[in-house]
């Protein structure tokens, strides 16, 4: 039970650490709420910074998550432009870089993840060379795609490519270099990496794949990159999207648990019982993934963040969603649902390769590994409340255009065919 008596403190002011504050006073919480931020904007949304935020199409106000009137009359303090720099868990402090100190009764570390860096590169990037994380960020490479012609962009990833889709849109040329051997290749099986690639082509990206990157020059009229074969490609501006590390580094040195991000349990409490973590920064186990997994998406974020606000406040609550993200990349949509790059078999419903179904993908051995769609919502949102309540359509009837959705037949996922059963190609 809390009081009035009692202060939680939020590290972190990210679309979970908005969540939490919301959370907290809508369960009724009456003590203190102090929610500490890096950044100098209140609490936004992410996903519009690489897509609505860059064509103008989404204005700021239309996602920030908090505003000044709403923290003013939820009793919600903001601490802008402020870093932590000590947690004492023994004495229950908070001591941030300008010297001032908080004392907690709960502590909630949703501080998110940094851009990785090329070798060689800094934390402050050259004026030609960007990275795409904060509203910063996103307002450098706005002003840069209005004075480009010829945008580079290393890594082919989800940043990368809405970045890319957006360029395009607005008339910038786009090459894309990727050091893996197909686009997304973290998240998608091959045959949803082959599908970005065809779609980015026929919007006129250049994209390579197995570029391994030598050098990048910087200069003050523009970049090379050169690759390992000696190719070479100029432009006015880089963007390096090659994935985020987990910040770690103020947990770990207080004592927490550690792996790749900040350990927590199912109510997103950490190794400490009174300080809790959720959203990009922690791993957590997943039951539909049968591991610990740590996801790096809007939704993710805000559902853990709702359950630790909840379990802080004695609530028995649990998280056990299953991971589910989407992209925008010109007039496509594509929701992904579950852990598709664990697919070895895919069954499609529609035509995705066409631009309109959705696949099912299982595992070599028979298991779900998720769905992807391509501008298919309502499949989408069947499956997503089928997964979350243990089932999925039977295979040989979503197969089947001819039958109505909302006539599928549901099986229990524990009675998915083996891998002799199935005869689909592999993917």
């Amino acid at each position: 039970m809390s009081s009035e008596d009692d202060t939680f403190i939020i590290v972190g002011g990210g679309q979970a650490g908005a969540w939490l504050a919301r959370t907290l006073r809508a369960e009724g919480f009456q003590g203190r709420v102090v929610l500490i931020s890096e950044e100098r904007h209140w609490p936004y949304e992410r996903p519009p910074l690489s897509k609505g935020f860059q064509d103008g199409t989404s204005a700021p106000d239309s996602f920030t998550l908090l505003t000044a009137q709403f923290a003013i009359a939820e009793r919600i303090e903001f601490w802008p432009a402020t870093q932590v720099s000590r947690i004492d868990r023994s004495k229950r402090t908070v001591t941030c870089s300008d010297e001032r100190s908080l004392n907690y009764t709960k502590l909630f570390l949703v501080t998110g993840g940094r851009p990785k860096m090329l070798p060689g590169m800094q934390a402050e990037c050259p004026a030609r060379m960007h990275v795409l994380r904060t509203q910063d960020d996103a307002l450098r490479l706005r002003a840069a795609l209005k004075e480009s012609r010829h945008l580079l962009v290393i890594g082919g990833g989800w940043i990368g490519l809405e970045a890319a889709a957006t360029a395009r849109l607005s008339g910038v040329s786009v090459t894309i270099l990727e050091a893996g051997s197909r686009l997304c290749a973290r998240t998608v099986p091959t045959i949803v990496s082959d599908y970005l690639l065809a779609m980015h082509q026929r919007n006129g990206v250049t994209v390579k794949t197995s570029a391994a990157l030598s050098t990048l020059r910087v200069g003050e009229s523009g970049v090379v990159a050169q690759l390992a074969g000696g190719e070479t490609v100029a432009a006015d501006h880089v963007l390096v999207g090659i994935g985020i590390s987990p910040n770690t580094g103020i947990a770990a040195a207080c004592g927490i648990e550690v792996r790749n991000g900040i350990v927590v349990d199912k109510q997103g409490r950490t190794s400490d019982p009174d300080i809790f973590a959720a959203g990009d920064v922690a791993l957590h186990p997943s039951d539909f993934a049968g591991e610990e997994i740590r996801l790096e998406s809007w939704a993710n974020a805000q559902s853990q963040a709702i359950c630790a606000a909840r379990a802080a406040l004695g609530k028995d609550d649990l998280h056990t969603e299953i991971p589910w993200f989407w992209s925008d990349q010109y007039a496509t949509n594509l929701q992904c649902l579950g852990l598709p790059h664990r697919a070895a078999h895919a069954v499609a419903r529609g035509d995705p390769q066409a631009g309109n179904g959705c696949w099912l993908f299982q595992t070599p051995c028979g298991r779900l590994a998720g769905a992807t769609a391509i501008n298919a919502p309502r499949e989408m949102r069947m499956l997503r409340k089928a997964f979350a309540q243990g089932c999925m359509p039977d295979l040989v009837a979503w197969a089947d255009n001819a039958r109505p959705l909302t006539s599928l037949p549901m099986i229990p996922l524990s009675e998915t065919p083996t891998e002799k059963d199935m005869q689909w190609a592999a993917v």
